[in-house]
């Protein structure tokens, strides 16, 4: 079943509803590429969907398979490169949560770099993902 979303330009700045929940999300060019920088850029969203997705598949996860997860978190920095302009490279590191077993670890980190996002984004986009344990 499809995900129904909606998406509105005014002048450069969109607006994305995400109709089953109404939620919206507001996208304007960066000052690198002629907009004023406001928001998250299309392309800024690629790499905050990398990010979310694999916290979200991990703990996801992690409680279906009885893995200790908690309180984990994401940066993730994006590289634009060209002729043609596209994302280049999404360098994720995740925070992973204190008290993270030693043994659970590589299951985590491959729970992670499985999640659908990161399966979906194309083979010339490097996307390094690091994890840092506390």
């Amino acid at each position: 079943m499809g995900v129904p979303m909606t998406v509105r330009i005014s002048g450069l700045e969109c607006q994305l509803t995400h109709e089953p929940s109404g939620a919206v999300i507001r996208t304007v060019p960066p000052t690198d590429n002629g907009g004023d920088g406001s928001s998250f850029s299309p392309t800024d969203l690629l790499g905050a969907s990398l990010a979310s997705c694999a916290l979200s598949t991990l703990a996801l996860v992690a409680a279906k398979e009885g893995l200790t997860f908690g309180s984990a978190s994401a940066r993730v920095v994006k590289e634009m490169v060209g002729p043609p302009r596209r994302v280049g490279s999404l360098a994720l590191e995740i925070t992973m949560p204190p008290g993270t077993k030693p043994e659970q670890r590589a299951r985590l980190e491959e729970i992670a770099r499985g999640c659908p996002v990161a399966r979906s984004l194309h083979p010339d986009l490097q996307a390094p993902m690091t994890f840092r344990y506390q």
